[in-house]
């Protein structure tokens, strides 16, 4: 064991908020932050009033069932330069010295782009605020609501990390993030489940990836107020699984 991976709880801790303050210093300095919030707040924001306004229903069901497409987009783009530019500026082994192991720095940066994506979910709180103010929503659906928006996005995060760990430029880390965000909610999607299960009925491909693979099924639990233990351990140990991993890569890669 070296000395990085004999790190106390303390020195750990001190070192992925290290991490995290860096990152998000860079991500307000470069103006991504501000430029990827207004772009998600105005677009998703948007997408919702124009349903609103046509159903007249005092819910969100609509913001929810639109949110994973548009997280399959936006959160790639947040989490491609988190490791693909280190690798390109070769700052990786700057980065990577005591007393900060990968674990530490992959911690630091998924927290700091947890906080960035917080601030997109909280620029869709005017929505709620309207909703009350109109009518009576149920908030307890809206607040699970929330709940499952926030792990899908803590999901997908996590495996953009790790795609952006495997690859040197930012463009393959997006593509590759976004494919693997895109096949975690289309697998879900009654339409395509029915077309893969048509190609091969004796085996049902799609209907396996919907109940096995699939982010889809466990978030729209949550869009139905329905919290369940399964959920939480399905995109607590999907990130888990993806955060580890991304660690794995960068040890193999400072090796």
């Amino acid at each position: 064991m070296t000395r990085k991976d004999a790190l106390g709880g303390g020195e750990a801790l001190a070192a992925a908020r290290l991490i995290a303050r860096r990152e998000i210093a860079a991500y307000f300095d470069s103006n991504i932050a501000y430029v990827y919030t207004v772009g998600f707040v105005v677009l998703a924001n948007s997408i919702f009033m124009n349903d609103f306004f046509l159903t007249g229903t005092a819910d969100m069901t609509a913001f929810f069932d639109r949110l994973p497409l548009l997280l399959a987009i936006f959160l790639p783009a947040v989490t491609m330069r988190l490791w693909a530019e280190e690798k390109k500026h070769r700052t990786i082994e700057l980065l990577l010295t005591f007393p900060i192991g990968p674990r530490e720095a992959v911690a630091g940066k998924y927290a700091a782009a947890l906080l960035l994506y917080a601030l997109f979910l909280a620029g869709s709180l005017p929505i709620v605020v309207m909703l009350f103010v109109l009518g009576r929503p149920d908030g307890g659906l809206i607040a699970s609501g929330y709940a499952g928006a926030l792990l899908l996005g803590a999901q997908f995060i996590a495996s953009g990390m790790f795609f952006s760990a495997l690859a040197r430029d930012q463009i393959v880390a997006f593509v590759t993030s976004s494919l693997a965000a895109f096949a975690l909610v289309l697998s879900g999607n009654d339409r395509v489940v029915e077309v893969l299960d048509g190609l091969w009925p004796s085996v049902a491909p799609g209907t396996i990836l919907d109940e096995s693979v699939s982010a889809m099924p466990h978030f729209d639990a949550f869009v139905r107020g329905s919290i369940q233990l399964p959920s939480l351990v399905y995109f607590g140990g999907t990130s888990a699984v993806f955060l580890w991993m991304t660690a794995l890569v960068l040890r193999q890669d400072r090796t």
